[in-house]
């Protein structure tokens, strides 16, 4: 699993301690430092060099929008999504066009954050060339045939990921007990994620017939894929 290093750049400081804790409960993602002001969330970016830096737009010594495209001007690459009360479409537009990967506004759910770990880890992971299918699963976008489909219910977007990058890494095809083993998930959780990764197109079923009873089935990762680690 893609291990992740995430800035908060927060004024409230509860509302920082809630979301650390939902981030953490992935045991890949740590979050190295929590800023209340620009100042401090420039400084801390410049230092501990985050992976992904969760910004609030509403802070004391001004807008993270500003912080946001002073980052960009400096030629700053890193993943930043927007976490924020401001809701109104000209914020919306204004982040997004200054290279926010991704826009929450709050109150969100865990899950939601969830998502915008592994979409940073699919960023992060991806490698060669694309097709659209590919490339509108690491943007968000589609919503005609074939656009990714919403995650039905049940499914937990970063523990999707966790059993895609296994599939990945994997020499060979993995049984579902095999998949939980690896990723700490129940034989039964396992092949429903991999079951799910089969009906998008992202895994490929085999069945592997012995001397006696039902074949078993191994599931293995696409090898048009790209290296799973987020949606």
């Amino acid at each position: 699993m893609t291990r992740v290093r995430v800035l908060l750049v927060e004024d409230d400081l509860r509302v920082a301690r809630v979301n650390r804790d939902l981030l953490e409960r992935d045991p890949d993602v740590h979050v190295v430092g929590s800023a209340a002001t620009l100042a401090q969330g420039d400084a801390l970016a410049q230092a501990l060099a985050p992976d992904l830096i969760l910004l609030d737009v509403y802070l004391p010594d001004g807008s993270g929008l500003g912080l946001l495209r002073h980052w960009r001007a400096q030629g700053r690459t890193t993943d930043v999504a927007l976490i924020t009360a401001a809701d109104d479409e000209a914020s919306v537009r204004t982040a997004l066009a200054q290279g926010a990967f991704d826009y929450l506004i709050k109150p969100f759910t865990g899950a939601r954050l969830a998502e915008v770990v592994a979409r940073h880890r699919a960023r992060r992971t991806a490698r060669g060339t694309l097709d659209q299918a590919h490339l509108d699963r690491l943007l968000g976008a589609g919503t005609g045939p074939g656009a990714p489909e919403p995650l039905p219910r049940g499914i937990d977007p970063h523990t999707l990921e966790r059993v895609a990058q296994v599939l990945t890494g994997a020499p060979g095809a993995l049984s579902a007990e095999e998949v939980g083993d690896r990723t700490q998930l129940s034989r039964v959780t396992a092949w429903r994620y991999l079951e799910h990764l089969v009906r998008v197109g992202r895994a490929s079923l085999d069945h592997q017939y012995g001397l006696a009873g039902r074949p078993a089935k191994l599931y293995r990762a696409r090898p048009d894929d790209p290296p799973a680690g987020g949606g």
